[in-house]
């Protein structure tokens, strides 16, 4: 008590005010950053054995482009996975019928390569989530992975790595990260890539799993057809079959995480900053549907984040010396352990060179999240079907 009044008559009201709030708030970064971290010692194979270690697995691939260098670049890394048995199945929709038949003849390398056409009607568009159900009634296998046309396996343990998920889960979450160029974008998305899936991956380790990524994940064919469940949910939507199918079917008991740098698969990069909005804003769209714990929890962290680095400001320029001290020690505690978090979510996930600039992510993100909702406020009609 004694103590506290000192502290009253020597800094007043104002100065204890703005130091326990901003000690309040360094507590809940921490407790994010801290609960972030958890998936750094997630461990899948301390949960039951549900099926043989090596199950045969269908890869379903839906395309919707002539895309030359996918076939040429990415899809080989797929069809040559070390791995017992498995298939690639690649759902083609389109009109060309010249880039099916060399679809097609790929079998004669590849004969664990199976190709089905959907001919596409300008007038009746298929969405992603119909040619993945066509996909699935022609996977000759129980247990799934779903990738994408942008999607390349860093090393060609990633069908291993990720099959193993199915030994103890009927669901499969991996991690899927950006493409590694030069510059200061790429090395933004990429960062937000990590940092946006440390968020649903922590959770998934907590037994909480609301969403994958559309790059690597994968499920069974029974838990797909189940009574239950019966194919995909919101068919209004074009996008979805991530995280509102996994919201549906994911458990505590019947998830899997896999996370190893061999298993990292990394999405295609088509552009800069311009680009990763137009990816965020439309598979964005979803997120008004998640669970409203969720949705709390991706609007505090930056808000929190603001508030303590307003309030460290304020007490620079308001308080007297010690507490602007202090307010320094308040930063470079926060930084001292959100670097040390997200140095061990990196090397769990594979990535490299992340902290280099990461100061500049950590001061600007919360703009560009403000940017990312103010632009998602707006009904997107390439959502809606």
């Amino acid at each position: 008590m004694q103590l506290f009044e000192f502290f009253l008559q020597t800094y007043g009201i104002l100065g204890i005010s703005l130091t326990l709030a901003a000690l309040l708030l360094l507590v809940v970064q921490v407790v994010i950053y801290v609960h972030y971290g958890c998936l750094v010692s997630y461990k899948n194979n301390r949960r039951k054995a549900v099926r043989e270690a090596e199950p045969a697995i269908s890869i379903v691939v839906p395309m919707f482009s002539e895309d030359y260098g996918f076939v040429e670049e990415r899809l080989p890394l797929m069809l040559k996975q070390e791995y017992r048995e498995f298939e690639v199945v690649l759902i083609y929709v389109g009109q060309n019928s010249d880039f099916h038949e060399e679809l097609t003849r790929l079998r004669q390398n590849y004969p664990h390569l199976v190709v089905t056409r959907i001919h596409l009607d300008p007038r009746r568009p298929i969405s992603r989530k119909m040619a993945l159900n066509i996909g699935i009634k022609a996977a000759h296998y129980e247990c799934m992975l779903f990738s994408s046309t942008e999607a390349m396996p860093r090393t060609s343990r990633w069908l291993a790595l990720m099959a193993s998920g199915f030994a103890r889960g009927q669901v499969v979450l991996g991690y899927a990260a950006v493409e590694q160029t030069k510059g200061l974008q790429n090395l933004w998305m990429r960062t937000d890539r990590m940092m946006q899936s440390a968020e649903w991956l922590s959770r998934a380790a907590n037994g909480k799993p609301y969403r994958g990524i559309l790059h690597t994940f994968g499920f069974t064919k029974t838990l797909y057809f189940s009574k239950k469940i019966n194919g995909f949910n919101c068919l209004g939507m074009n996008i979805g079959e991530d995280d509102l199918f996994v919201q549906e079917v994911a458990r505590r008991n019947n998830t899997s995480l896999i996370l190893s740098p061999k298993a990292t698969v990394d999405q295609k990069s088509w552009g800069g900053l311009a680009w990763w909005m137009h990816q965020e804003t439309y598979y964005g769209a979803a997120a008004r549907f998640y669970p409203r714990s969720v949705r709390w929890m991706r609007f505090w962290e930056p808000c929190s984040r603001v508030l303590f680095f307003a309030l460290l400001l304020a007490m620079a320029i308001l308080l007297p010396l010690p507490l602007q001290l202090a307010a320094v020690g308040l930063l470079l505690v926060r930084y001292l352990i959100v670097l040390l978090e997200v140095r061990r979510i990196a090397r769990r996930l594979g990535e490299k060179k992340m902290l280099r600039l990461y100061f500049l992510y950590d001061l600007f993100s919360p703009l560009w999240v403000l940017l990312r909702s103010l632009l998602m406020m707006r009904k997107d009609e390439r959502v809606w079907r």
